[in-house]
């Protein structure tokens, strides 16, 4: 007997019941490591929309994006821009933590392209709830989920590039690779690179947000 399709994504454009409805998500397998779904959160009528790739260890046990180490960094980064946190929608492209195992500690693992397309549709579902005026991709994972397989955030950082419904999109590094730069003052210098990525991201926006 075959296994049940998973449940469709709700056509709501209300955040919340867009969290309950994920959270019964089976459409990859990712669902039988990670200990919970882990959908976005932040203002639900947002300017900008910030997407990681995936929660990591930290964010799987507390079901919130952006908690951990990475989540410090990007905390920093914000306020270094001068942005609030609480004005922002943060989320990721994949809702499930992927990682391996070793020893006691579970380590990330990168997502593959059939589990970023199986939560494509939820992402998808909150720009439509949120309808940001630019998306913030943080990484390589995120930006190629919405901008294609060949997207490189190396070469082209910084640039805003608009999906089809004409949302703009930009991308910057992930937080996470700030802290694996090798001595601080190489992480010094990264994080003032993404501090000013989103400070550049934060003065393009509108001063009054369309209704």
């Amino acid at each position: 007997m075959s296994e049940a399709p998973p449940p469709p994504v709700p056509a709501s454009r209300d955040i919340d019941v867009l969290r309950r409805a994920a959270a019964a998500c089976t459409a990859c397998d990712l669902v039988k490591t990670g200990s919970q779904t882990v959908f976005g959160e932040g203002a639900a009528d947002a300017a900008i929309m910030l997407v990681g790739e995936q929660p990591g260890d930290s964010e799987d046990r507390a079901g919130r994006p952006f908690v951990g180490p990475a989540g410090r960094v990007l905390d920093d980064g914000l306020e270094a821009a001068g942005i609030d946190r609480r004005v922002v929608y943060i989320t990721n492209a994949v809702k499930h933590f992927k990682w391996t195992p070793r020893g006691k500690r579970r380590i990330h693992a990168k997502p593959n392209g059939l589990e970023v397309a199986a939560c494509r549709p939820w992402l998808d579902a909150e720009i439509m709830a949120v309808r940001p005026q630019l998306i913030v991709c943080l990484g390589a994972t995120a930006a190629q989920a919405l901008l294609g397989r060949d997207f490189r955030v190396t070469k082209h950082r910084g640039e805003v590039i608009r999906l089809a419904d004409g949302t703009p999109v930009t991308a910057t590094v992930h937080p996470s690779s700030i802290l694996r730069e090798p001595d601080d003052e190489a992480r010094h210098a990264a994080m003032n690179e993404f501090a000013h990525d989103l400070r550049t991201a934060s003065a393009q926006l509108n001063p009054v947000r369309d209704c």
